[in-house]
């Protein structure tokens, strides 16, 4: 089994598919206008090879739940910029041990919570594996 594809809803579709397509590489591949067929306007992105639909909706409290995007450790300062531009809520990070990656987390427009993380599954295993 393998995940479909992941919803967000969102108040404004339109600035947050601006924001998902700059910011994640997304690419918009559908767009709900002039039909709806959905419980509300939607829009389709591609983000790597992941669907993500946006809905127009009230947004969410916020909540530590979040996605995870994998980034170059080089590109922090880039990502960090952006964000800034876009005047979104970035987050301190948890404490954690160099070896398990870097990470900067940000809310959305809607209060998604991303980070934006230079780790992998394998090296935190690792990390984790060592520490006992």
């Amino acid at each position: 089994m393998k995940i479909s594809h992941i919803t967000f809803i969102c108040r404004d579709i339109v600035k947050s598919a601006q924001l998902f397509c700059d910011l994640f590489g997304g690419k918009e591949i559908y767009s709900s206008d002039p039909h709806n067929f959905s419980i509300s306007k939607e829009k389709f992105l591609l983000i790597g090879h992941h669907w993500i639909a946006l809905m127009e909706g009230n947004p969410i409290e916020q909540s530590y739940n979040h996605i995870a995007f994998h980034i170059k450790e080089d590109d922090l300062p880039t990502y960090e910029s952006k964000l800034m531009h876009y005047g979104l809520k970035i987050m301190p990070s948890r404490a954690r041990h160099p070896e398990e990656g870097q990470s900067i987390y940000f809310y959305d427009y809607d209060n998604h919570l991303f980070e934006l993380h230079t780790g992998t599954l394998e090296k935190r295993l690792e990390f984790y594996s060592n520490y006992k």
